[in-house]
């Protein structure tokens, strides 16, 4: 999903239904932040490039490589925050299971046959 040079201010409201995508590009933007929720959602985000001002949503702990330009920041590889080795597993209530929800983001889902 290329949003590079579309000159945005804030992320689109609409971007909450681009969930599936893989890459997304939002470089040559003049944003100032990434609201925590920006990102609800997209477990299959793999590369991420923003521009240079901004961090790599959920910290560079949430990815796997992050490297810089002169203009823009390149987030790859999302991490599971669910088996981390940094960090103590997300804890769960019992009879759930913690589950990726974006990048740094994680929820828990029931266990079967809980519902």
């Amino acid at each position: 999903l290329d949003l590079s040079n579309c000159s945005l201010h804030s992320v689109p409201p609409g971007l909450a239904e681009a969930t599936a995508a893989i890459v997304l590009d939002l470089t040559e933007n003049p944003l100032t932040a990434l609201p925590s929720g920006s990102f609800l959602g997209f477990i299959h985000l793999q590369r991420l490039a923003v521009p240079l001002a901004l961090e790599c949503p959920g910290g560079s702990d949430a990815w796997q490589n992050v490297t810089e330009d002169r203009s823009s920041r390149l987030c790859q590889g999302q991490r599971n925050p669910c088996n981390s080795s940094q960090e103590l597993a997300w804890p769960c209530p019992e009879n759930s299971v913690c589950a990726p929800d974006g990048p740094g983001l994680t929820q828990c889902l029931c266990d079967t046959p809980f519902h």
